[in-house]
């Protein structure tokens, strides 16, 4: 009877939680850790008023551990808890996951893998899984290994899912493991669409809806698809979810101010002087089109393709097969994660374009005055309103550098690097 009652106590501080925001309203989000925290004080008042009726000790320590890692900051008295319990009861799965998440809280990697794997010798369980996954982006010494922990996690991920394939929270994790390896394996937009496939399908699930983690990753996702408009809708709404975390508004300003610095560097030339753009035009010569000054291209699936050679102007929205564009190099947007690399692009007739290069070493980048030559660009425009300004530019996205000649010389594997950006789960 005691036992099921501060089970109760228990289920009910985490539907507290949970609910939150969906029956106080996302308004009054600011208030949400002071609430929780008042709650789980009561919660462990009764616990504790329950404890000398409760025989079964290793099930109340557990209990009360859960209870203190509601928080969604670390609590050592949550690990003392859970740390009797998994000694009373080494079969207690549930109380190994939650010591692994106390772990990961503080930032004790070895200690949350321990547990997880200790309780999935125990119990295959989805709870185990998506925690490892999230432990095992964490893994690794050198960058082969990290890359190898990271393709892992994203098995384990899928492993996860698939054992309840309604359950959000683990397509989240899945989402996080594609990010990850987006950003480790290779900066493919393959990876991206599979990482939004998986965030799409964690909204699905109602519990969710509300968790900033999901928004601000997304949001990060769409920055890197070029997506800007839902990027600054997911980061606003990360922060309306959790008033007390700054990174998404940061974030958003970050991103505003970039697009801000593109529109401006496109519209007056980099603000560049007359007698500097006049003197960057008169440098463009057939010869800055490198290797492909002769009209072919050999793709990076070792395919020839027959060139044209392209003003910006001529260029199609989306596809431009068999076109090759070169200019110089006007102004360099700064980004404060080194990814993509974002630069201006004037052609001989003064048409400015963006061109975002990703799988760009940091420091390998362009510099103002570089000239550039690019093969079958892909070609967007952006168009958004900020404020009182409106965002317009053409843009071009480069995957792949090395289809790049920079300085009249093809991109070479000096200049290439995978990048690196931590992807956040607060919660668990």
């Amino acid at each position: 009877m005691a036992l099921s009652k501060a089970q109760v106590l228990v289920t009910e501080l985490i539907e507290f939680r949970d609910s939150f925001i969906e029956r106080n309203g996302i308004e009054n989000a600011h208030h949400k850790t002071e609430e929780i925290e008042r709650k789980i004080k009561d919660v462990l008042l009764e616990l504790d008023q329950l404890q000398l009726l409760i025989d079964n000790k290793a099930s109340f320590f557990y209990l009360r551990g859960q209870a203190l890692n509601i928080s969604p900051n670390y609590d050592s008295r949550a690990v003392d808890c859970l740390s009797k319990a998994v000694k009373l009861d080494p079969s207690l799965v549930e109380a190994w996951n939650e010591l692994g998440e106390c772990y990961w809280k503080d930032k004790n990697i070895d200690g949350a893998l321990n547990c997880f794997n200790s309780a999935i010798i125990k119990c295959k369980n989805k709870v185990s899984l998506r925690n490892l996954s999230m432990v095992q982006r964490q893994l690794g010494t050198d960058f082969d290994s990290k890359v190898a922990n990271i393709q892992q996690s994203v098995t384990t991920a899928k492993e996860a899912v698939a054992m309840d394939v309604k359950d959000g929270h683990s397509w989240f994790v899945l989402g996080n493991a594609y990010l990850s390896s987006f950003f480790f394996a290779g900066q493919s937009p393959v990876t991206l669409k599979q990482c939004m496939v998986a965030y799409t399908k964690a909204e699905q699930d109602k519990n969710e809806t509300t968790n900033p983690d999901l928004h601000y990753n997304r949001a990060v996702a769409f920055k890197y698809q070029e997506h800007f408009t839902e990027a600054l809708d997911g980061f606003q709404k990360a922060h309306q979810l959790d008033p007390t975390w700054k990174i998404p508004i940061e974030d958003k300003m970050d991103l505003v101010n970039r697009l801000k610095l593109t529109t401006d560097a496109c519209s007056n030339k980099g603000r560049l002087k007359r007698k500097k753009l006049t003197n960057l035009i008169n440098q463009i010569k057939d010869a800055d089109f490198g290797p492909y000054a002769n009209g072919t291209y050999t793709s990076p699936l070792n395919k020839s393709i027959d060139l044209k050679k392209t003003c910006i102007n001529e260029l199609s929205l989306n596809r431009n097969d068999g076109k090759v564009i070169c200019g110089k190099v006007i102004a360099v947007i700064p980004v404060k994660d080194a990814v993509p690399f974002p630069f201006i692009l004037m052609d001989k007739n003064e048409d400015c374009v963006a061109v975002s290069v990703f799988n760009l070493a940091i420091g390998k980048g362009v510099i103002v005055g570089d000239s550039v030559a690019l093969p079958e660009p892909y070609l967007e425009e952006v168009n958004l309103q900020l404020d009182e300004q409106q965002i317009s530019y053409r843009t071009i996205r480069v995957d792949n550098p090395v289809v790049l000649v920079i300085n009249k010389r093809k991109v070479g594997s000096e200049r290439l690097s995978f990048s690196v950006l931590d992807v956040t789960n607060k919660s668990s």
